[in-house]
């Protein structure tokens, strides 16, 4: 037996008691070091879909083999012989499931993966990072879809943990200003912290590029009203369907709206290589045993932390 938080019904989540996982031939025993709570399981356990009870869920994990090595886990997985698979666009394979979300993830001491899921850490980089890996690919391939606009002008709407790794991989690849919009403070704050050029309550500019990490017809509509003509913005954020902007002028300004999902098998190698240098104040971690504290905390709306990580070894 092993302990893992199971999500067990609409808007509740457990700390209980689990039979160990059956590892299959192909598959890979990862003792999980650390694992991410992401906004879209607060808002899958609210209300339920593509998650199903009872699940342990936990999409964004590192850990170790029953060998000692350091993995990160790419939770895509894919057919690997459609065309989108050998175009190099798993993410978006129609087959596509996701560790966590179609079968067992990281919010427990012990899953079995995928072997063709695992890729190596190098040994100094610590499990916060490991553990960030998967949201920063998010940003990678977000960045690729805007065009690269490097010496553009940036705005992001959110500054949760999508929002702060695109602000993260904007700064890196060499944006010339990048500005931040949320309603919370400590958000707000997060984001200065990390080097934005400005920040507050909503975008006021005129951008390049408008990364929205939020998914609201509110933040879609301010998303493509504050791009410059012919400017880009990519939508990252779930939180409502709705689109909620004025198509006809979208037309009349040749903006463009693109939807980010995930990440190539490329932008995720890569995302292991930039976390080593983040600043990662806005991630705190906790045990196993206080999961259900803390992910009912943040799934009724708390703000603190901006992203917490589970560690169950």
């Amino acid at each position: 037996m092993m302990r893992a938080l199971v999500f067990t019904g609409p808007g509740v989540v457990e700390l209980d008691d689990v039979a160990d996982p059956v590892v299959g031939s192909d598959e890979v025993l990862l003792h999980v070091a650390a694992a991410g709570i992401c906004g879209s399981e607060l808002h899958g356990v609210k209300t339920p879909g593509f998650r199903v009870p009872p699940l342990i869920m936990g999409h964004e994990l590192a850990g170790t083999t029953d060998a000692g090595d350091p993995v990160v886990v790419n939770p895509i997985l894919s057919c690997g012989r459609c065309d989108l698979c050998l175009r190099g666009l798993r993410q978006i394979c129609r087959e596509r499931q996701i560790i966590g979300v179609h079968r067992s993830g990281g919010f427990a001491e012990r899953v079995s993966v995928p072997a063709t899921a695992v890729r190596p850490l190098p040994s100094a980089l610590d499990w916060e990072r490991a553990a960030i890996v998967e949201p920063a690919a998010n940003g990678v391939h977000a960045w690729s879809l805007s065009g690269r606009p490097e010496g553009g002008t940036v705005g992001i709407i959110g500054a949760g943990a999508i929002g702060l790794v695109c602000l993260a991989v904007a700064l890196a690849k060499g944006a010339a200003r990048v500005e931040v919009a949320d309603r919370a403070a400590s958000r707000l704050e997060a984001a200065a912290r990390l080097g934005a050029h400005a920040t507050g309550p909503a975008l006021t500019g005129e951008y390049d590029v408008v990364f929205d990490a939020v998914g609201t017809p509110e933040t879609h509509r301010q998303a493509v009203e504050r791009l410059r003509p012919g400017g880009t913005t990519v939508w990252l954020g779930l939180a409502n369907p709705e689109a909620g902007f004025d198509a006809s002028g979208l037309v009349r300004t040749e903006k463009r709206i693109i939807g980010s999902f995930a990440y190539t098998d490329e932008e995720f190698e890569e995302a292991v290589g930039l976390v080593a240098d983040w600043e990662l104040h806005w991630v705190r971690s906790y045990p196993l045993d206080e999961g259900a504290k803390i992910f009912t905390n943040l799934m009724e709306g708390g703000d603190s932390p901006i992203r917490a990580l589970l560690r169950p070894n």
